[in-house]
């Protein structure tokens, strides 16, 4: 019988995509000693999830959240030689739109944090919280399971939830956890995050808000662990083709063909359709992704004196263009720079960036006061930046019908929508994957 420690010597994973999804599987593996090496197109790690330079500054290509409950990214992140205690400001559940709504889970054990958080939400009549509360206990009796999965808002209607209580609680997160307007939104995606968040420990409800860029956060720290297991991470190397060679791979790259025993296609979902387009058994597989619709994210960052200050580090707005704002001074020590994210499709899609950047600015004005002109703006947007969370969604499974070839992205069939635990959770799958299929051959 073989041993372990020979197969492994045999296998040479090749991961395409230096994203959450492709790093997550590559430093998986290089931690259980099996090779891997990382191609991926752009100079920058991190995908849709990276750093960028602007005005001198460090910033993101969008100012993304994490959950306490993303257990799985947190401990990667710990892994490759982070902190998660240094490096994010953990917020308690504390939801506020400024001047109309405010939920806060007190100190309390779960179930009951949440509960008396509802009981006691500012701008809601006493029959809304308690429509609020009964949603969620019928949540927990049916185990967050619907028998068929229909929109976040026809269940939210099904369960009396009033037009103004899903406005300023539900709307809100579920824009934020699936990017998906609640009349296209997928139900049963909604209930497993609500599953996983609100519905667990006090510290899974946390809101992580990254105080570095979400490159350093991971993909860059995990790069340097991948090299240290003896990986390779390759930038500005892009995959043109993947060639099934018998049992293996040729990876036919721009900077040269490689060889790999299994290869793990991490990229983003139209380059993974590219890629697979190109092996006939795969062809179908191409036409489900090509299938899926997306949803946009814009970030406006607006660099005022540094003075200026939200009232809280994390602040939303119920009307208007504006959503979420984020003081970047205290996350970051960016002092003055306030990042703004408005999430899913919308009419700000219409409107050029200088003046998009000049609405949310004159939002800001009239909220809270700030008159102070921006110093300057950018605004970024990433147009397909997750897919359209839709019920019944036939997203495509992680093995596909050519042996030792996986795919891994947050698009990737999951209880997740399109978020960094998604994305990671996808990556440990293939690489759980590679294992069990080399321990299976191990035995024999």
């Amino acid at each position: 019988m073989a041993g372990l420690e020979d197969v492994v010597a045999e296998l040479n994973v090749g991961i395409i995509g230096g994203g959450y999804a492709g790093m997550a599987a590559a430093t998986a593996l290089a931690q259980h000693g099996i090779p891997v090496t990382v191609y991926e197109s752009a100079r920058q790690l991190g995908g849709r999830a990276r750093g960028v330079d602007g005005h001198g500054l460090r910033l993101d290509n969008g100012q993304h959240i994490l959950l306490g409950c993303y257990r799985d990214t947190l401990r990667l992140i710990a892994l490759a030689g982070g902190d998660p205690d240094r490096d994010f400001l953990h917020l308690p559940l504390q939801l506020t739109l400024h001047n109309r709504f405010e939920l806060k889970a007190p100190a309390l054990p779960a179930p009951l944090h949440l509960l008396a958080g509802l009981m006691t939400a500012r701008g809601l009549t006493l029959i809304q919280r308690l429509t609020a509360a009964r949603f969620m206990l019928a949540l927990r009796r049916i185990h967050f399971r619907l028998p068929r999965d229909i929109t976040a808002l026809g269940l939210l209607r099904e369960h009396g939830q009033d037009q103004e209580l899903v406005r300023l609680l539900w709307e809100p997160i579920c824009i934020s956890a699936l990017n998906t307007p609640l009349h296209k939104a997928s139900a049963q995606v909604l209930l497993n995050v609500l599953r996983d968040s609100l519905n667990g420990s006090r510290t899974d409800a946390e809101i992580l808000l990254p105080r570095i860029d979400f490159s350093a956060l991971f993909p860059e720290r995990a790069a340097t662990y991948i090299g240290q297991h003896g990986g390779n991470v390759l930038t500005a190397c892009a995959a043109q083709a993947i060639v099934p060679q018998g049992a293996a791979f040729e990876l036919h790259t721009s900077q040269g063909i490689y060889r790999h025993s299994h290869v793990v296609c991490a990229a983003s979902a139209v380059n993974a359709a590219r890629l697979l387009r190109g092996i006939p058994q795969l062809v179908p597989i191409a036409a489900q992704i090509d299938a899926l619709s997306f949803q946009p994210i814009y970030t406006v960052y607006l660099q005022y004196p540094p003075a200026v200050r939200l009232p809280q580090a994390m602040l939303g707005f119920d009307h208007g263009i504006s959503q979420w704002l984020f003081d970047r001074g205290r996350i970051a020590g960016q002092h003055g720079l306030i990042a703004l994210v408005i999430s899913a499709e919308g009419r700000h899609q219409e409107l050029p960036h200088e003046h998009l950047a000049q609405r949310v600015a004159q939002e800001l004005c009239a909220h809270l006061g700030i008159a102070e002109v921006p110093l300057w703006h950018q605004v970024i947007a990433e147009k397909r930046a997750t897919f359209s969370c839709e019920p019944g969604l036939n997203r495509p499974a992680a093995a596909t019908p050519v042996a030792k070839l996986l795919l891994a992205g947050d698009y990737v069939a999951g209880d997740y929508p399109a978020t960094l635990e998604g994305a990671v959770r996808s990556g440990l799958h293939c690489a759980a994957m590679v294992m069990a299929e080399q321990n299976a051959a191990a035995q024999k």
